[in-house]
This record gives structure tokens, sequence and C-alpha cells, in this order.
């Protein structure tokens, strides 16, 4: 056993960081991407973690410290309602304002007609995309921000003093969770810094989906051109979150470039071509990717290969684990693959022989993590997430 707190954690930091190079730890690391259900095993409403960060920052740390794992998010519910409430954001719905109280938070797509970004306005994205989004998007987004050229307002001008002052707090907040982390539980805190791709941004906070996929048809050039324009923007937003001792990974959060939202021409000429770029620049800085490839994305494994060896961790949601392993796990470290539903709806004997098949299937050699197959809501069974734990904990070792 560990003498102290910091040997426990430099022991699961290297046991993490080991697995994420594709390499064999002693044994396998247990990451959860655990959100709402932090909720409901500390003894909170999901209104109330969704309301105050302190809760949500607590609920996490009590599940650590109670299941003893490797790493966590400090935070998985991270939708706060004090800073998107103090900007006036339209496209989230929170619970106990817009939903029941035991809800998660939803993101509201608008109809096409009422886009955030009409299809006639590329070229001014194009120009600028800070102009344009401050200018432009914020007032659509926000029911406080004044619209480019009406009269400012006092709601205007207290919904950026009030959100900066959120999101100063808020943001603050993650490296004193992330300390507390350390010294209570001598969990490792998993991710550091943001990513989305440019394509996943015109499609989900600009044009919609809908509204993306008949600009592929009608203006794809501006679309290319578009998502280009952005890169640079998101590509630095990654680096400005990582973390500076480069040994957690930055994450994107994968969505509307897997089947079936795109062709498989489309996915390489608007999604890739602009998402390849990004992940070498990143690993260029030292920094791996985490890709949360929500959905199934076996169709484009290949492509994904092309990536520098190491430089990302392929996280599996929908495919099958040990197809993916297939393709990937000579380049790469694999998470997840374990089905939400058996974790919810399962018993403890049907999780067992889930993991069981994904350690033998990709895990043999190291470079595998374990977790679900995407982020765990409410409807997870706390005796089934309990059989993950010791089960992994007790197979898992080399």
């Amino acid at each position: 056993m560990p003498d102290s707190m910091q040997q426990l954690y430099d022991e699961r930091l290297k046991r993490y960081t080991t697995a994420m190079r594709n390499e064999k730890p002693d044994r396998i690391p247990i990451r959860p991407f655990v959100a709402e259900w932090t909720a409901k095993y500390a003894g909170y409403t999901i209104q109330e973690i969704t309301h105050d960060y302190e809760l949500a920052f607590a609920a996490a740390r009590k599940c650590a410290a109670d299941f003893d794992w490797d790493a966590v998010v400090g935070n998985m519910v991270y939708v706060w309602t004090g800073l998107t409430q103090a900007i006036g954001i339209k496209y989230y719905a929170t619970p106990g304002v817009d939903l029941p109280p035991e809800t998660a938070f939803q993101y509201k797509e608008p109809p096409e007609d009422e886009a955030f970004m009409q299809p006639d306005e590329y070229d001014r994205l194009i120009a600028d995309p800070t102009e344009f989004l401050f200018n432009v998007w914020l007032p659509r987004v926000s029911t406080e921000v004044s619209a480019e050229g009406e009269p400012t307002s006092l709601r205007n001008n207290m919904s950026f003093l009030k959100g900066g002052m959120a999101m100063l707090s808020y943001f603050s907040s993650f490296g004193e969770q992330g300390a507390r982390l350390k010294e209570e539980s001598g969990t490792v805190s998993a991710i550091a810094g943001m990513l989305k791709t440019p394509f996943d941004i015109l499609a989900d906070k600009l044009r919609g989906y809908v509204g993306l996929v008949m600009d592929l048809h009608t203006q794809p050039d501006k679309v290319l051109k578009a998502c280009e324009a952005l890169m640079p923007h998101l590509c630095h937003v990654a680096l400005a979150g990582a973390d500076p001792e480069k040994n957690v990974p930055i994450t994107v959060w994968m969505h509307r470039g897997g089947v079936p939202f795109v062709s498989p021409e489309q996915f390489k000429y608007y999604y890739w071509a602009t998402m390849k770029p990004i992940i070498e620049e990143i690993w260029s800085h030292g920094h791996q990717v985490l890709f949360y490839a929500e959905g199934n994305w076996t169709a484009h494994l290949e492509s994904f290969a092309e990536l520098p060896e190491g430089s990302i961790i392929y996280h599996v949601d929908q495919a099958d684990p040990i197809e993916t392993h297939k393709v990937l796990g000579d380049r790469f470290c694999i998470s997840g693959g374990i089905p939400n539903f058996t974790l919810s709806y399962g018993t403890p004997d049907d999780v067992r022989a889930a993991c069981k098949r994904v350690i033998d299937g990709v895990a043999k050699d190291g470079g595998y993590i374990m977790d679900a197959s995407a982020i765990m809501q409410d409807d997870t069974d706390t005796e089934n997430l309990r059989a993950l734990t010791e089960f992994t904990r007790e197979y898992g070792v080399y």
C-alpha cells in the first residue's frame, strides 16, 4: 500500500500516462467519465449540481474517493447555470428552469430559419471569425447582449460584467478541485484543455446540422473556407488550456462527422482535412488528444490511423472496441467500450462479462483505459459501476 496520498497519486499518474502512451502499466487504469450519476450517488439532485458547481465538485470528489478510481474529470456536468444565465445563453435548457429538476441539461438547436448564422454570412465569418462571433453571433445566442447597431443597455453591460466574473470564478475553481482530488484521494485529474473540430463548430453552434448539410450542397467552398478560418482559433484555445506538464490529454468531443451525419467523401474533404492538421500541430507541442468519438466512427478508423503514433487516445462509443483495436491498437491507446445500456440495465455479472471481453480482446499488451462507452448520466446503476471497478482492479493486473 502507498505510504502517502502523494505516493498513491504518483502511482496512479504513472499508470494512467503509461497506458495513454500505449504501453503496459502495472494494471489497467480506471477513468470513468461520470456526470449526473455523481449527484445520485452523493445525495444531490441534478438541479443542485447544475446550479451549484461546488456541489458538483464535492460529488465528484466523493465518488473518486469511495470508488478508488485512478482518474476522473473534476466536474463532468460541465454546464454551470450561474455562467450560462449570467450571459443569457439561449441554447441550453437547464434543470429546474427549462426542464424538470431531475432532467440533465439539454442543448437546444434552433430551427433552420433561426440559425445563429445565416447562409449568406459565410464571408464575414471567414474574414474575421472573432469579429463575427462577437458582433453577430453573441447577440443572437444571448437574451442580454444588444444586437449590432442597436443602442447598448444596462442589461447588455451587466451581462459582460456578470459573465466575466462567473467565468473567472468557475474555471479558476478547477485548479483547486484538481488539488483537492490529489490531496484527499490521490486521484488524477483526467483531462486538461478542450478542442472542437471546425466542422462541429459550424454544425453545433452556427449553422445547425440541417443548415450545414444544405450548405454542403449549395456552397461547399464556403463551408471549407469557414472551417479553415476557424482552425487557428480552435487550436489556440486547445493549447491555452493544456496541461503544462504534458501528462494528461486535451479532449476533442466529436459529433457531426461520424456515420450517418455526412458521407465518407464529405468527412474527408471537410471534417478530416481541417481536423488532422490541428491534431498534428498539438502533437508537435507534445500534447496528446483524447478522441472522444461519440457515435460510431468505424468507417473512419483508417483516416485516424494516419496520425502520428501515440498522438491520440481513441475512445470507443458505439463501435466494437475489439474491431477498433485491430485497426488502431498498434498505434494508439484505446479507452471505453463498455456499453452504457449494460451499466444501466444489466446485472453485475453482465458488466463483468463485458469488461472481460474488452480486456481480453484489447488490453493484453497494455494501451487500454477502462471506461463506459459514453458519459454516464443518472441512469447508471451504482452496483454495476462498482462491479466494473472491482472486476477491472482484480482482473486487469499485468
